[in-house]
C-alpha cells in the first residue's frame, strides 16, 4: 500500500467545519460605556441650562414667598430696559398677547416680576401695567434679602 498517511481531522479534498452555537449572553461592556459617556456629558451641560438674565436686585427686609407646586412664572425687567419672560425676551408691544395666552395655560394667577435697580420707576409701572390688562393681579416684585428697613438700619 504505497499511499499517503492523512493525518488526523483532514478529510481527503474537504474542509471540516466546527460546528459554534451562538452566542447567548449580551455583551452589557459597550452598554455601561455609553451610558457613562452620556452622565458624564450631561453633567457637564446641566449647569449651563441655567442662564438667567443679568439682573442688580434692589435689597429689602422683606421675607421670601413660600414655594409652590407650580413653577412660578416670572418676567424680567433688565438695566437696557428689554423684557424677558421666562428665558424668552420679549417686545414690549407683544407683551400684553403673549402673557394673557400664557395665563389661559396655568392654574396660578400669581406671576414675579423682577427688575433691576436701575431700571426707571415708569417703565416697570408700565410692565406692572401690562401685567395687569394680560389677567394678572397677582404680582410678586422680586428683591433681594438682606436689604435696609424703614429705620434705615440692615436686620441683624
Amino acid at each position: 500500500m504505497a499511499g499517503t498517511l492523512m493525518q488526523r481531522g483532514q478529510a481527503s479534498g474537504r474542509t471540516r467545519r466546527r460546528s459554534t452555537k451562538p452566542m447567548s449572553e449580551i455583551n452589557v461592556t459597550p452598554f455601561v460605556d455609553v451610558m457613562l459617556v452620556l452622565l458624564i456629558i450631561f453633567m457637564v451641560a446641566a449647569p449651563l441650562l441655567t442662564v438667567g438674565v443679568p439682573i442688580e436686585l434692589p435689597e429689602t427686609a422683606a421675607t421670601a414667598l413660600p414655594q409652590e407646586e407650580e413653577e412660578p412664572l416670572t418676567i424680567a425687567l433688565a438695566a437696557d430696559g428689554t423684557v424677558v419672560l421666562q428665558e424668552t425676551q420679549v417686545a414690549f408691544d407683544t407683551l400684553v398677547a403673549k402673557l394673557t395666552a400664557v395665563a389661559g395655560e396655568r392654574q396660578d394667577g400669581k406671576i414675579f416680576l423682577r427688575a433691576d435697580g436701575a431700571v426707571e420707576y415708569a417703565r416697570v409701572m408700565q410692565v406692572m401695567g401690562a401685567l395687569n390688562a394680560a389677567g394678572f393681579r397677582n404680582i410678586g416684585l422680586v428683591t433681594d434679602a438682606g436689604g435696609p428697613t424703614l429705620t434705615g438700619a440692615a436686620p441683624e
